[in-house]
């Protein structure tokens, strides 16, 4: 059969496909207005119940069972009309794509073929529920689309591998409900396709890959019995993407016992969670519950200010500290905190008198005698539990008898008549006599003049915490050889006295709170979320070692899920390369799964060559075929030149229509060159926080911000003589591997030594 007659049967069955798609949105809809109009109605109904259930001074058994009842009622209308109104964006998205690859392939014994079509999500005949038309590329037989070749192939199911012959695979390029054009292909997801999808634009949101999925990345997205899955990937290798869609699988396999709720995603930044956010509901998912290290750490100490990745930056390009910091940021330093722990469930902790206005209630001499009254026999939480126990009987007592005491009498006496009203029970309450009354007053004004205590008490405020870690830090030189680190007592006190000054001011950089809340936990017994099932880390190289271990130690039921390369370190230059290692102490080893990803799909061939050559391990880095321009290099005696020289690059990027990024080091020139820019009227925008959207048209953009994001052009600005410093190859290469087409390097008078390095066969110097 020619080509073209295979290409008008495809669209012939694509239509009708498409037109039952449209008849279950019709249906779907109907579905999402009887949903709407049962909880309007049961809303109605509620209300009446609630209205005459009220009429009464208490509500009868059976308007309390009847508003129970409708309560269920509208929570499972609600459930059903969000999972409708899910569905109808997915059938809308399937009506313009419903799928993109086929498969023929016969099962042994089963005499005669099967055709299958994969496309986002899962299709069935309007009328025979059983024909699926499409089949969701999670689903185990869509495996072999990108895994297997032609002849026999294995796949996965819950019952066990089965075997199938393939007789085709064929991929489809589907715009609006109609065929592009189509590729049959004996091996994998074939080139033609990929460069199909690479050769796009970019864009302010990720998109998915499930179209072009490779066999290694599919091997990352189906793994269901790692503990630790680690992938390090090469910048543009697809890790995030994958990663992404294994959350979408993982959701898909466990759709029974797992929500999105029980799934973390830690980004490197707020931007890359925005970057992301369409991805899983494309895929008809709700997303993960996101977030930034910092937030999570940082949200546990509401009154102090954390540093931002600004000042972070600016830390880690400041080496005066680098042996102490690498001590407090290892897994090392983790284990010092454990021990040190265990000395204090014997003596040593730091408690606080609990005050009402400046009055001692409970001494912290009396609270450290009640603590430690409890023998070994307590576990740290229990021991806390019967601390608190005896600390609010008492309270109690001490309430019982304030409650005679003079400024209780006065303060009733001194009540008015509306203040009094808002003390009683009813406005009509009775009591037996005069004192029964004038007890029940007091009672009430002693509990509310206490009750700032009874809430200290309840929240442990009477744990001094910096008064514990301060200790702490002081006694490191006692219990551990500091010479072993590379540093002297002088400059570990010099580093205790700066930590309490921050402390002092509210302050508190990264490198400290995770050590700092480390403590705070043992102390109080915790022992972490045991409800999350999975966590994704991404920029691991940017993770320090305790970080990691205190997120194992928060989440110790989950499995992990770290992705990043170790070629893109900003904050951690110095640990990376020993990451790994340390990491996989933290697991069981016949459990952790480390993978290599190292094509790179991002970016053109010419760019791939010229990032990896700024990297002493580059050769671990494969370009995929896709030809381009050489980056090309302007190297301008003076500022003004170099900003004449990227404005003329913007133009030429603008008639390719590409968007670009200008990315500078910090955000001081970052900020700096923006202004530079629009004097010359050019519309850029300035991506300066984290918390920013990206936005259209081009950009102006810090290096740390850039981290994951990808963009049709790069102006790498001001990459001159020692503006990077020699251990900073990984964030140049970090810059320049953001581009997807095109990349430019702006330098003053002379060029980056890190850049010299790079044959000149790699790249084009413009003057």
């Amino acid at each position: 059969m020619s080509e073209d007659n295979q290409k008008q049967l495809e669209q012939k069955r694509l239509d009708e496909v498409v037109s039952k798609v449209k008849i279950s949105q019709v249906r779907m809809q109907e579905s999402i207005e009887r949903a709407k109009e049962d909880i309007e109605g049961i809303h109605e109904t509620f209300n009446d119940d609630v209205h005459v259930g009220l009429g009464d001074d208490s509500i009868s058994m059976d308007s309390a069972l009847s508003i129970h009842q409708q309560q269920q009622m509208l929570d499972e209308r609600n459930n059903s009309w969000q999972q409708s109104k899910q569905r109808l964006e997915v059938l809308k998205r399937l009506e313009k794509t419903p799928y993109f690859a086929r498969l023929d392939f016969e099962e042994p014994g089963e005499g005669g073929r099967e055709t299958v079509y994969i496309g986002m999500s899962s299709f069935t005949d309007t009328d025979d529920e059983d024909n699926f038309l499409i089949y969701d590329w999670r689903a185990p037989i869509s495996s072999i689309y990108y895994d297997g070749n032609l002849g026999e192939v294995e796949y996965e199911t819950p019952d066990g591998m089965q075997s199938v012959d393939l007789f085709l695979k064929r991929q489809f390029l589907v715009d609006n409900g109609k065929i592009k054009s189509y590729f049959d292909t004996q091996e994998t997801i074939g080139d033609q396709m990929l460069l199909e999808v690479l050769d796009d634009k970019s864009s302010t949101h990720m998109k998915s890959i499930v179209t072009t999925i490779q066999r290694e990345q599919n091997k990352i997205i189906r793994d269901t019995d790692s503990q630790l899955l680690f992938v390090q990937g090469a910048a543009g290798s697809g890790k995030t993407s994958a990663i992404l869609q294994r959350v979408a699988f993982l959701l898909y396999r466990y759709r029974k016992n797992l929500s999105s709720s029980q799934v973390v995603m830690f980004s490197p930044n707020q931007l890359f969670n925005d970057y992301i956010e369409d991805v899983l509901p494309e895929m008809g998912e709700q997303n993960m519950v996101q977030m930034t290290y910092l937030q999570y750490v940082a949200r546990r100490l509401p009154n102090i200010k954390v540093e931002d990745l600004s000042q972070q930056f600016k830390d880690n390009t400041d080496a005066s500290r680098k042996n102490i910091n690498r001590f407090v940021s290892d897994t090392k330093f983790f284990n010092l905190i454990t021990k040190y722990s265990e000395l204090l469930s014997k003596t040593g902790i730091s408690f606080r008198d609990i005050k009402r206005d400046g009055e001692v209630v409970i001494s912290k001499e009396r609270i450290a005698e009640i603590y430690y009254s409890f023998g070994d026999q307590y576990r740290l939480s229990n021991r806390l539990d019967a601390t608190r126990d005896k600390m609010t009987r008492i309270l109690n007592s001490k309430i019982g008898s304030e409650i005679r005491s003079k400024w209780v009498s006065e303060a009733i006496e001194s009540l008015s008549k509306e203040e009094l009203q808002t003390l009683y029970a009813t406005a009509d309450q009775e009591f037996k006599s005069s004192d029964a009354e004038q007890k029940f007053l007091a009672k009430k004004i002693v509990n509310f003049a206490y009750q700032n205590v009874r809430k200290k008490i309840k929240r442990n405020r009477f744990f001094n915490i910096s008064g514990n870690y301060i200790n702490f830090l002081n006694a490191v030189p006692q219990i551990t050889d500091l010479s072993k680190y590379e540093i002297t007592e002088s400059q570990w006190q010099d580093y205790v006295e700066d930590f309490k000054t921050s402390l002092k001011n509210k302050k508190m950089s990264m490198t400290n709170i995770t050590p700092y809340l480390y403590l705070y936990d043992l102390v109080l017994g915790r022992h972490g979320d045991l409800n999350m099932r999975f966590m994704f880390i991404d920029e691991i190289q940017d993770y320090t070692p305790f970080q990691l271990a205190y997120l194992k130690f928060n989440f110790p039921k989950a499995r992990y899920t770290m992705l990043g390369d170790l070629n893109q370190s900003i904050f951690t230059k110095d640990n990376s390369q020993t990451l790994l290692s340390r990491v996989e102490k933290l697991f069981d080893k016949d459990s952790t799964r480390v993978v290599q990803l190292t094509h790179s799909y991002r970016s053109t061939k010419q760019i791939t060559e010229f990032t990896r050559a700024l990297l002493t391990n580059g050769q671990k880095i494969e370009p995929f075929n896709r030809d381009g321009d050489v980056p090309n290099i302007f190297v301008d005696k003076n500022e003004d030149s170099a900003i004449s020289s990227v404005i003329k690059q913007l133009k030429v990027n603008d008639q390719r229509g590409d968007t670009t990024a200008i990315i500078a080091k910090t955000l001081d020139d970052a900020v700096a060159l923006t202004n530079l820019l629009k004097d010359k009227d050019e519309s850029v925008t300035l991506i300066k926080s984290e918390n920013q959207r990206l936005a259209e048209g081009n950009l102006v953009i810090p290096s740390y911000l850039a981290k994951g994001l990808e963009f049709d052009a790069v102006i790498v600005w001001d990459a001159s003589k020692d503006k990077f410093d020699e251990d900073e190859q990984q964030l140049i290469y970090t810059i320049a591997s953001r581009a997807m087409h095109t990349l430019t390097i702006s330098a003053i008078g002379e060029i980056s030594q890190l850049i010299k390095k790079v044959p000149t066969e790699f790249y084009k110097l413009e003057n």
